[in-house]
């Protein structure tokens, strides 16, 4: 016959019944995916995956939709163009040019359009490449600016190839391959 648990022991017990059932469907929620394009059932009704940028200089990232779960990273830079891969209540996992992946508050994410310009060239300690911004949508277009790479780019329109973009005082050109905030072949008007 079992001895009955003493209020500590019941309280032990408890806790780590709860932690399971806490990782239990933290894990649930890390492993559930949408297909391309459709809306995530419980959240916005927006697409998904879909691009949004940063409201804030100072954002958590977590490593689960809530404020209970630890932070995992903090973004510094408004505008900054994330990827929502998921979306449970008022939270959206996101992911960063980097493959960073985590869970940020909706209303720290904005609809407005940016894109980083060739943040996979960006290289710790070296100098980084620098695009054209141009004057039109071509390849033979004057120069306005060269753009180092890891700069963040305002996004006004895209046809598919090239993307009318502003960056600090400067309007311009960049193709559309050479960002990371828009999709392939992506329009937007």
């Amino acid at each position: 016959m079992q001895r009955p648990l003493s209020g500590s022991a019941k309280r032990r017990a408890l806790i780590a019944l709860l932690a399971g059932v806490m990782m239990a469907t933290g894990a649930l929620a890390e492993t559930q995916t949408e297909a391309p394009g459709t809306a995530s059932p419980g959240g916005s009704g927006l697409p998904v995956p879909r691009f949004v940028s940063l409201k804030s200089d100072r954002v958590n990232m977590r490593v689960g939709p809530g404020r209970d779960y630890r932070t995992a990273w903090v973004y510094r830079q408004a505008g900054l163009p994330l990827e929502v891969v998921k979306e449970f209540e008022g939270w959206r996992q996101v992911r960063d040019a980097y493959g960073t992946s985590g869970w940020v508050l909706q209303s720290l994410l904005s609809g407005r359009r940016t894109a980083l310009v060739l943040p996979w060239e960006v290289k710790a300690g070296g100098t980084p490449p620098k695009v054209a911004l141009r004057d039109n949508d071509s390849k033979r277009a004057d120069t306005v600016a060269m753009v180092e790479a890891g700069v963040v780019a305002n996004i006004s329109s895209c046809d598919g190839n090239w993307c009318r973009v502003s960056i600090d005082r400067f309007h311009g050109y960049i193709e559309q391959k050479k960002l990371w905030g828009v999709y392939e072949s992506e329009v937007i008007k």
